[in-house]
């Protein structure tokens, strides 16, 4: 609700998605929306508790944010969802998404806003964590088995045709029309490969994804879930690998052809097992019931899968190229 000011932000919003975070974002979002004049702010609260919704007015009142209020935790991308639907009936025709411990400063935000403004891009910065290391620059999804590896490693032989390049949530822009094109986030996934999901679907509607590498936002690994798709070594929480795990086998049932999608079946219990071990395996014998998290996931995302076929089996869901 900030008034006229930079032209660079006369027609755009930032959309944050809050889940117990509102210290992040008065550490972190009030260093972008204090001096960018005339972006529009709209944090979406998914309830953690009334103290911290509470905590929550407190600032948007303070800071002139739009808030929006769910009674329940929608995940991320639904939750992003509703916030660029607020941000376009306030105006905004290009949107930042932006996690509440990632900080991104007014010039950086600007040049994203301008990639995005005059053709069909999905945008994000070069993600650095606090000690100046990079954490994002691009990540790659592989046709063969559905496994995720960062670009800066990505693996020699593979022909390109295979891997398909994604976007981390973290930090990304996006313009009014190719979002309303590929309807936002998918309402599938709640937690992680959402961006994944988004990623392909810009690049089947005749989108571009770019990486700004001469811009840059900090990333505060660890702020909100304490994970990341590029740490290791570290126990990473339970809602972490339960939604790696089963998500993957969601973005195959709804994105791949049936052989594609059987060659991500027949890799399920090996990059499980990877995705257990980004957390180390002393986490195998303080908590045993991480094995747990992984056999529900994957019955889990199995169930999903199945309903998601029988949908599309009937014409009620789309194919790898919708």
């Amino acid at each position: 609700m900030n008034g006229p000011g930079d032209p660079a932000f006369a027609d755009a919003a930032v959309i944050v998605v809050n889940y117990g975070s509102s210290a992040l974002l008065a550490a972190n979002l009030t260093k972008l929306t204090r001096s960018a004049t005339g972006l529009v702010t709209v944090v979406v609260d998914n309830l953690s508790t009334p103290d911290e919704r509470e905590r929550l007015h407190v600032l948007a009142a303070a800071e002139g944010w739009y808030l929006v209020e769910p009674p329940t935790n929608l995940g991320f991308g639904a939750g992003v969802n509703a916030g660029i639907e607020l941000a376009i009936e306030s105006g905004a025709s290009r949107f930042i998404m932006l996690n509440p411990d990632a900080e991104l400063l007014p010039d950086a935000a600007a040049r994203l806003l301008a990639a995005c403004a005059t053709s069909p891009t999905l945008v994000a910065p070069r993600i650095l964590r606090p000690d100046g290391s990079v954490w994002s620059n691009g990540s790659d999804l592989y046709l063969d088995d559905g496994r995720i590896r960062s670009r800066r490693r990505r693996l020699v032989g593979v022909p390109a045709d295979r891997i398909e390049p994604w976007l981390t949530g973290a930090c990304l822009a996006i313009g009014s029309k190719l979002w309303q094109d590929i309807g936002g986030f998918s309402d599938e996934y709640f937690l992680y490969w959402e961006d994944v999901d988004l990623s392909h679907q810009v690049v089947a509607a005749g989108g571009e994804l770019l990486v700004l590498d001469d811009v840059t936002a900090v990333h505060a690994e660890g702020g909100t879930q304490a994970v990341g798709h590029t740490e290791s070594g570290q126990a990473k929480s339970d809602t972490y690998y339960y939604y790696n795990i089963r998500n993957r086998l969601v973005f195959a049932a709804l994105r791949l052809d049936q052989q594609d999608e059987a060659l991500w079946q027949r890799h399920t219990l090996a990059v499980a097992r990877e995705i257990l071990l980004q957390g180390g395996r002393r986490q195998f014998l303080t908590r045993p019931q991480t094995l747990w998290i992984a056999v529900r996931a994957i019955r889990d995302g199995r169930r999903v899968a199945k309903r998601i076929r029988a949908c599309r089996g009937s014409g009620a869901a789309s194919d790898r190229s919708a």
